[in-house]
């Protein structure tokens, strides 16, 4: 038996918002208030001045494994998964193999058993992410697939996707698209804009992913698939995406720490470090990024969790990958950006990172209600912190060394304390 004693819980999926205690018992939420009849607890976590709320949930994330285990791995994944307060990751399917095939995804899932935190698995939706041949849907859901996405490599075949849309509306599971139409990309991983300009190596305009978000948000519409539109960057698509939820479309969409964060004011101060697929934008797209994130639009904040190694990120510009990591940093960048600047409720915020993206990939999880596992993230809201390490393998952030409000105290996943901070 484990007390959760003092903490404000704070639970989207009910709306319950008060401060109370928690028990935990066999790995499952026993009850709350005071002691009554749950008997002597075994552990104690003092929780005043914190908020106990439902373990995060990221619907993006890149643990590199197999392949590019040099960059991250299951076993270091899940630490830095663990450590920002995260109990359900989704691990995207551009691996080397590609998870095309039962093979590649049983692997995974069994390694998977042994890990600290749930960690899923979603199909590519091609074969070795080519864009001409679908996997075959059925028998990767039979296989525990919990989606499908080529994420990395935008699809750009109109007949192609609208044929997975189909099929992933036949299995009734979301198909997620990263949105960029390479053949208007000059320079991936910078918006095409002034700072691009100056630095003299062209970039990616926000029309590539416009262009791809209006086709498939009406193939959407049409399909009647669970289409998710991953790290949108692009204000003009958070437009597309609004109008597409008005009309009925079954669409949804995530957004990155980063990109309601940074600009591309911030691209010189940061280097590579600042170098994302699809780029941060101007000042005007992350406003208008913050009110699809007020009004809804946006229903999910995903990290695109992204580890590269120290060498790569240290060649210039043009040659070095995109992406960075963002697990350790998301719940604080929420909190600095979005509730201190008073543009999301704590709850809200809450909401975008638990109950909406489980939701979507229908997981038994982001609800702290009773009888439902005791998957918790225990954190300070007002404590000031640096970010100084990692418990991810790499450490390609722009955010190493910045000050952040709200930090984690304790990850609890299925009634075990699987974070605790130092």
């Amino acid at each position: 038996m484990l007390l959760i004693k003092n903490g404000r819980v704070m639970n989207p999926a009910t709306g319950m918002d008060e401060v109370t205690d928690v028990w935990v018992k066999d790995g499952k939420i026993a009850g709350f208030g005071q002691q009554g009849d749950f008997g002597e607890p075994e552990q104690v976590i003092d929780a005043g001045g914190c908020v106990v709320a439902p373990g995060l949930v990221d619907v993006h994330v890149h643990f590199r494994d197999p392949g590019l285990t040099y960059k991250e791995d299951l076993q270091t994944g899940s630490a830095a998964a663990a450590a920002g307060g995260f109990t359900t990751v989704v691990c995207m399917a551009n691996t080397k193999p590609v998870v095309d095939c039962p093979e590649v995804l049983d692997d995974i899932l069994e390694r998977a058993k042994e890990l600290p935190v749930h960690v899923k698995q979603v199909s590519a939706v091609s074969k070795n992410f080519g864009g001409k041949e679908l996997v075959d849907f059925e028998e990767m859901v039979r296989h525990g697939a919990c989606g499908f996405t080529d994420d990395g490599i935008p699809l750009t075949d109109a007949v192609f996707i609208r044929k997975a849309m189909e099929m992933a509306a036949k299995v009734d599971m979301p198909i997620s698209l990263h949105e960029e139409d390479p053949s208007l990309n000059e320079v991936n991983g910078i918006n095409k804009g002034v700072i691009s300009e100056q630095m003299g190596i062209g970039g990616a305009p926000a029309v590539s992913e416009d262009v791809m978000v209006a086709r498939d948000v009406m193939l959407a519409l049409e399909t009647g698939a669970k289409v998710d539109i991953q790290h949108i960057s692009s204000g003009r698509s958070v437009d597309l995406v609004r109008y597409a939820k008005s009309k009925g479309a079954k669409v949804y969409a995530e957004v990155t720490p980063h990109h309601f964060t940074l600009t591309e004011e911030d691209v010189p101060n940061y280097g590579t470090m600042c170098k994302m697929n699809p780029p941060v934008r101007t000042s005007w797209d992350k406003t208008k990024i913050i009110e699809g994130l007020m009004d809804g639009t946006i229903d999910m904040i995903a990290t695109d969790h992204a580890p590269h190694s120290a060498e790569e990120k240290e060649k210039e510009f043009t040659a070095a990958p995109s992406g960075i990591i963002g697990l350790e940093t998301a719940l604080a960048l929420g909190i600095t950006n979005l509730v201190k600047s008073g543009y999301l409720s704590m709850m809200s915020l809450l909401e975008k990172m638990t109950v909406n993206p489980a939701k979507l990939y229908q997981f038994d999880c982001g609800d702290i209600s009773v009888g439902k596992a005791a998957d918790l993230v225990i954190f300070d809201p007002e404590q000031v912190w640096q970010v100084e390490r990692f418990a991810s393998k790499a450490s390609n952030s722009p955010f190493l060394g910045a000050q952040l409000c709200g930090k984690v105290r304790f990850t609890i996943c299925g009634g075990k304390i699987v974070y605790t901070a130092g």
